[in-house]
């Protein structure tokens, strides 16, 4: 490695000195044609690091785990999981790295991740490797989260590896260089509870705390401290993916963060109609993570979350379930919570409005939307239009007519405040069409309409000439989509 890239980036261990039950140490496959295909110049600088040092040819091997700094201990991390609801008592790092922790300019701890660096002891059939359009994927959609307002893993770079991935047909390979405030997830805690190790649990939770929620260390029951601001977190996060009509696509408990950051955008989708039943994914086909299971889904997995951590609720079994049980409780109300405030803020209402007005005029608008197939982002917009007097535009997507103009009648009651409303509605979302345009194009060789949606979903709140395609609904031939998740 170049002194200039070695001076720029100093990687800790601290997860692997910690927890070495949850940590194999492990090298990146070897990619001696490794080429950057993008690099998110902002990320690079929140976390300290030199773009153009990362452009450079060791900087591309830093990439890609080839060239650490002294003393980096690269590992695999170890976890367990219940997939699709079936348990699975040993995942881990399939085709992913830790690479360490970096201290970023606002002085907080970041893990840097590989995903598709090469198969690990945790992989099970695969080959560990990816393909570019997956890993282009998360890069631009995990991004878009991040300027959406929703907490979520991070993208740092695509790095083309060199090789041809076997999937359904050959495609170039790539991995992706991820960030997060860590990768910690319900399924390490089921890998450190399936061991029988009380001590690892505790460990395992003193470490969660001191990452994500400092201010808990000194609480008298800490796991139940920790359980309880988990629940929290994912109540927020959940509640911030159903309002803007996104679809994880894969909610297993290997896939849900203690942090409360949305992770592994593999078959994730946003709704071109509104469809409680709407589910993407070509492997979910019980519809099992469809978008209006997905806050049961969350209480779900924190239930599971909840029984690894019952030795240390308390002692007595009895009592460890009744603390559980009524710490998981509260998710439905702070969820609900959470949904609500977003939903009146969504349609520009005031705080202070009854909510024996607000609830039935929101459950009413929901029936609407649901009767009509409307496609939300683009009607919370318009609808703002409508606050502004100039309400065909919304009136015109729907098929009960007569219904949403009784509906807009009792909204307009209330005044709501279309500027309000244009803060937290998006005008542009990475839609499906325009992804899988840009993934098709970008395999290609091709990185202008990447580079074009980019732009327009990293900005999404400000409407601006040029990008009016990137506002529209998908076209009708569009047809229904599939994802897949790219292993």
């Amino acid at each position: 490695m170049s002194a200039g890239v070695q001076s720029a980036v100093s990687l800790e261990s601290r997860f692997a000195r910690e927890l070495p039950e949850l940590a194999v140490p492990w090298r990146a496959e070897d990619f001696p044609d490794a080429r950057l295909v993008v690099l998110n110049e902002h990320l690079a600088a929140e976390l300290g690091l030199d773009a153009e040092l990362l452009r450079a040819g060791d900087g591309v091997r830093f990439l890609t785990g080839a060239a650490l700094p002294p003393g980096a201990t690269p590992v695999a991390q170890g976890y367990a999981g219940h997939q699709f609801g079936a348990y699975s008592p040993r995942l881990g790092d399939g085709r992913a790295l830790l690479l360490g922790e970096v201290v970023d300019v606002a002085g907080r701890v970041r893990d840097i991740h590989l995903k598709g660096s090469g198969p690990t002891p945790f992989t099970r059939a695969g080959d560990g490797l990816a393909a570019i359009g997956p890993m282009l994927r998360e890069y631009v959609v995990s991004e878009a989260m991040h300027a959406l307002g929703v907490p979520t893993t991070r993208s740092l770079a695509v790095v083309a590896t060199g090789q041809t991935v076997y999937r359904e047909t050959a495609l170039p390979g790539a991995l992706l260089v991820r960030v997060a405030s860590s990768h910690l997830r319900v399924g390490s805690f089921q890998y450190a509870a399936a061991t029988g190790d009380a001590e690892l649990v505790g460990r395992l939770v003193d470490f969660a705390v001191a990452r994500h929620y400092p201010h808990l260390l000194e609480a008298e029951n800490r796991a139940l401290a920790l359980f309880e601001a988990v629940r929290s977190a994912q109540a927020q996060l959940v509640a911030q993916w159903m309002l803007l009509g996104f679809v994880h696509g894969v909610m297993n408990t290997d896939n849900m963060t203690i942090s409360g950051e949305t992770i592994d955008y593999g078959p994730c989708a946003f709704l071109d109609g509104f469809d409680p039943a709407a589910a993407y994914s070509s492997i979910d086909v019980g519809r099992r993570y469809a978008y209006g299971n997905q806050p049961a889904i969350a209480g779900w997995n924190l239930a599971r979350f909840a029984e690894t951590l019952l030795p240390a609720f308390h002692e007595n079994r009895d009592e460890a379930i009744a603390l559980a049980q009524e710490a998981l409780d509260a998710f439905g109300t702070q969820y609900s919570a959470a949904w609500s405030e977003g939903f009146r803020a969504k349609i520009g209402l005031r705080e202070g409005v009854d909510e024996a007005v607000t609830g039935p005029l929101i459950g009413d608008l929901v029936a609407l939307m649901q009767g009509s197939r409307v496609d939300g982002t683009s009607f919370f917009r318009r609808l703002a239009d409508a606050a502004r007097g100039v309400p065909e535009g919304a009136r015109g997507m729907f098929i009960d007519l007569a219904g949403f103009d009784a509906w807009l009648e009792r909204w307009k009651q209330l005044a709501p405040d279309p500027d309000a409303m244009d803060a937290v509605n998006p005008v542009y979302i990475p839609r499906n069409h325009l992804v899988e345009e840009a993934l098709a194009a970008a395999t290609d060789g091709d990185l202008a309409p990447l580079g074009r949606l980019w732009e327009a979903v990293t900005d999404p709140y400000t409407q601006r000439p040029g990008f009016e395609r990137y506002a529209e609904p998908a076209p009708e031939d569009f047809g229904a989509y599939r994802t897949f998740c790219g292993t």
